[in-house]
């Protein structure tokens, strides 16, 4: 995954959820955290995690954006629901800024088209 480190960080933030019922809550240091639907709406019923779709990707984004700004966001937030939203697991969890870090840069991705794959594949290169 492409992660831009020199991006502005957010140092020291807590991201927490929590879920009681059909009740969903996300903070980013105890306020509630912004979906982001500015950025794109993945037509979510809200935040959510513990597999891959429009809630989980809702969420990616909004830590991604909080955390490393707007166009890292964008670029990562995909490999963000696989790597990690997508294995939270139970009714709540807690990520600080530095574990984001640390789980991002743990994470390389790397991009092959159809192609390339198909000659790996066949034993051409």
């Amino acid at each position: 995954m492409h992660y831009d480190q020199a991006m502005n960080t957010a140092p020291g933030k807590t991201y927490a959820g929590t879920r009681e019922g059909e009740q969903v809550r996300v903070s980013v240091d105890g306020q509630p955290l912004d979906p982001r639907l500015d950025l794109r709406d993945f037509h979510a019923s809200g935040f959510e995690w513990g597999y891959e779709g429009s809630g989980p990707s809702q969420l990616a984004l909004a830590i991604l954006a909080d955390h490393a700004g707007a166009e890292s966001a964008l670029r990562n937030y995909r490999n963000f629901v696989q790597v990690f939203i997508a294995e939270l697991d139970g009714d709540s969890w807690r990520l600080t800024s530095d574990e984001i870090d640390q789980r991002i840069s743990e994470t390389a991705i790397v991009p092959m088209d159809l192609k390339t794959l198909l000659r790996k594949v066949k034993g051409e290169i």
